[in-house]
């Protein structure tokens, strides 16, 4: 999708993957492994996750290709009182002034880029050691190919985009994607990679 598209399904409807708050999967994720205090969420569309985050008291950058979803996100945010430092950028070619950061969050973002071509997901794959501080923790959430919805990455695809030495104590742990198509929520295979910059 281009930024016009993700503008008009951010604009005109719901998408699936918003479903009113984080991915369930990242909750043992948000209450006990997130490392602070400055965190980044890197395709954070309406801001549901960022939120959650800034609510945990942690300093959040948070970037979206869609200038409406980050609208939407802000009007969250001041709606609550919320601090978070949103702002449309594509994340293949990002211009961040906050890092570099202790946690980085990306919720459905890499498989994203994969349906795009390879060179999105090398792009956006080679800024990620330069924004993470020395020991960071990443969060990696994307759909499995096996999910049947005809695309998705694999284990060996996840551990591959985080390789030695830059990056140690790679974990890839099988999930429960939750989506919401039209009202219909649906549970569907993904993973969730744990990585920590060394």
């Amino acid at each position: 999708m281009s930024v016009m598209d993700y503008d008009e399904v951010y604009r005109s409807s719901r998408p699936p993957w918003q479903i009113g708050g984080p991915q369930p999967a990242l909750a043992p994720v948000l209450d006990n492994e997130v490392r602070g205090p400055k965190v980044l969420d890197v395709g954070c569309g309406t801001g549901d996750l960022a939120l959650s985050l800034a609510r945990r008291g942690f300093e959040v950058t948070a970037v979206d290709i869609s200038a409406v979803a980050i609208g939407q996100a802000r009007e969250k945010a001041a709606a609550e009182g919320l601090t978070v430092h949103f702002d449309a950028q594509d994340a293949t070619h990002l211009s961040l002034t906050d890092g570099p950061f202790n946690s980085i969050f990306d919720s459905g973002l890499l498989h994203s880029l994969q349906r795009v071509d390879q060179q999105h997901v090398d792009d956006y794959l080679s800024q990620l050691p330069g924004l993470a501080a020395p020991g960071a923790a990443v969060f990696v959430l994307a759909m499995s190919i096996e999910s049947g919805e005809g695309w998705g990455l694999t284990e060996a695809f996840l551990h591959a985009c985080f390789p030695a030495p830059t990056w140690t104590a790679t974990t890839v742990e099988p999930i429960t994607i939750t989506a919401e198509p039209d009202g219909e929520r649906l549970s569907l295979r993904g993973f969730l990679l744990r990585t920590t910059r060394a």
